[in-house]
């Protein structure tokens, strides 16, 4: 913000070094007027008792149930091999009720409020897409940034695919060079987030799409986002 309100001054002081630096210089001030301080933590660690050491009530360590091992070893290894995770066999047939009223209020108000978030930010997302294909690209200026925030929640990928989608199928794949630009930005970053578990589903929804959506470069030569975003895994 600083450097932008200060453009004309910038330009009128090119070729004079003194005037440059002295408003670097300035610059350095302001932001460091601006910045917190670093946060100092502090660790507590607790003293043993006095005398602890001879105590004997100390309960030995529990043995191990061999079953209960085995079974959070099946299902960490069938999460990592995207398989549905094992069933564990209860004892009790009787299924368990949940008694919403043992759940604290300041937890059931922050599951609210993620929730809440996740929307906001999946409309951001939509209203962004919408933008670019009406052409208002100051608007889309705007949300831009949220958006590329937004795209390291796997929901906010999927809404990308979704949307893009939905313009393939209206006929609006031919984009002008500034929509196939944002268009480009948002497949780029929504590739880099990608992990491997999105690589059939969210990457693999990216395929038609990136051969979809093309731009006019000259009469007769057109650009496939595919060339832009190839190089990732």
């Amino acid at each position: 913000q600083l450097v932008a309100y200060e453009v004309k001054r910038m330009k009128a002081e090119e070729g004079n070094k003194q005037k440059i630096l002295r408003h670097i210089k300035e610059l350095a001030e302001k932001l460091y007027k601006n910045t917190p301080p670093p946060a100092v933590t502090m660790h507590k660690v607790q003293r043993p008792t006095e005398g602890c050491h001879l105590r004997l009530h100390q309960k030995p360590f529990p043995r191990l149930d061999e079953g209960t091992v085995q079974w959070i070893i099946d299902q960490a290894t069938a999460k990592l091999q995207t398989a549905p995770p094992a069933v564990k066999a209860e004892k009790n047939s009787r299924p368990a009720r949940a008694d919403w009223n043992l759940f604290p209020a300041a937890i059931l108000e922050r599951n609210g409020n993620a929730l809440a978030n996740s929307a906001r930010r999946l409309e951001v997302v939509r209203n962004c897409i919408s933008y670019v294909f009406e052409n208002k690209m100051l608007e889309a200026k705007k949300l831009f940034p949220a958006v590329l925030r937004a795209m390291k929640g796997r929901a906010a990928r999927h809404c990308l695919t979704q949307e893009l989608h939905l313009h393939v199928q209206q006929n609006r794949a031919v984009l002008d060079h500034q929509q196939f630009d944002f268009v480009i930005r948002m497949m780029n970053c929504c590739l880099q987030d990608c992990t491997a578990m999105d690589e059939h589903g969210i990457a693999a929804a990216l395929l038609p799409l990136v051969t979809a959506f093309c731009r006019k470069l000259s009469p007769g030569i057109t650009q496939f986002a595919y060339s832009c975003v190839q190089e990732h895994v």
